[in-house]
């Protein structure tokens, strides 16, 4: 592999979201581990001057450098986190700061690639980076963002969005998937699997995975249920019945329903289910492969108990999530003559 320097730039200032932060960095850093590119990525922490940032966690972090030192640089990836406040009534407002603003829009023209986490969208929108896109940011502050800046498409459903060159993330947590996501378009989905192992996220959930619509994946506290996980992951497209999956584990078929109970709140033919599911989901936001061909490869054998299994867990058909939610320009697979339009209602869940 090349040895390209990938400065990233994450933008400080007052108030802003701790995990938004030092999320990011967490990712990055373990790509190194991962690879055998001594580079990776650059992190610098930039501010408006070298004195400490104080977050909304009230933890204190040092600036790398200001925004001036990182104006005279070649950025890979601009990182625009966000900010908010809480009114009597417990709603959540989205904070910009025109500084900031000004700042952001300046460093974007000299960067390769845009990104925002949380309700740094508001950031990016402000700054004119949003508009003739569809973005998303948190689910609370979906409908500000829509009634703000009636020219940005605001997809409240999306964990984040790619548009381009400007990538748009949703609640704070998800700064992992999409850092995990710029991981994958620069190293490989292989690696950024990897990556997302050692951050013990087991699944790295794709673009188009609702906030609401799919429980997180549950975690475990055992040894035996995380080697399952990973054969149940590895061999998804083979036969898995309770007594395959306890012969492997070397339990009988009661003791291993108990223990899936007991670690993971199911059954493990509901466990399996969701897993093939999950993997289903990708396949339809990023390939062309038929209904069949996804079904076969997943492991549900036919079409009609993959439809089954979207429609007990997503409230949908395989179809439908693919109009939905398929990988794209423009939007993102939006059936043909259906416009665009602000969704920035929090979705039913199913």
């Amino acid at each position: 592999m090349s040895s390209v320097e990938r400065l990233v730039v994450i933008v400080l200032f007052d108030g802003v979201d701790l995990l938004d932060v030092t999320g990011p960095p967490e990712v990055f850093a373990l790509l190194r581990r991962e690879t055998d590119d001594a580079d990776g990525y650059t992190v610098v922490l930039a501010a408006e001057t070298m004195d400490p940032v104080t977050t909304s966690a009230g933890v204190r972090i040092l600036p790398d450098a200001t925004f001036d030192d990182v104006s005279t640089r070649s950025i890979d990836t601009l990182l625009v986190p966000g900010s908010v406040e809480v009114d009597g009534d417990r709603r959540v407002h989205a904070l910009t700061d025109p500084a900031v603003v000004g700042r952001v829009r300046t460093l974007a023209a000299r960067t390769r690639r845009v990104t925002s986490v949380c309700v740094g969208a508001h950031i990016l929108a402000a700054a004119g980076l949003l508009d003739g896109r569809r973005a998303t940011t948190h689910w609370s502050t979906a409908q500000q963002l829509a009634a703000d800046h009636p020219a940005v498409e605001v997809d409240a459903d999306p964990i984040f969005i790619r548009e381009g060159d400007v990538w748009t993330g949703a609640g704070i947590s998800a700064c992992l998937d999409l850092s995990l996501a710029l991981v994958a378009d620069d190293f490989g989905e292989t690696v950024a699997l990897r990556v997302a192992r050692q951050l013990v996220m087991y699944l790295k959930r794709p673009s188009g995975q609702s906030q609401f619509s799919v429980p997180l994946e549950p975690v475990s506290t055992t040894r035996r249920i995380e080697d399952l996980r990973h054969h149940i992951m590895d061999a998804i497209g083979e036969r898995l019945t309770v007594a395959d999956l306890a012969a492997y584990a070397h339990v009988g078929e009661r003791q291993l329903t108990r223990i899936f109970k007991a670690e993971l709140g199911m059954t493990p033919s509901a466990y399996v289910e969701s897993v093939r599911v999950e993997r289903a989901r990708g396949q339809l936001e990023s390939t062309d492969a038929t209904l069949e061909r996804i079904a076969s490869a997943c492991g549900f054998g036919t079409t009609d108990t993959l439809v089954r299994a979207f429609r007990r867990q997503l409230d949908t058909t395989p179809t439908e999530y693919r109009l939905r939610f398929r990988s794209g320009s423009g939007a993102q697979g939006l059936p043909s003559g259906s416009g665009r339009r602000n969704r920035s209602a929090p979705p039913r869940t199913g």
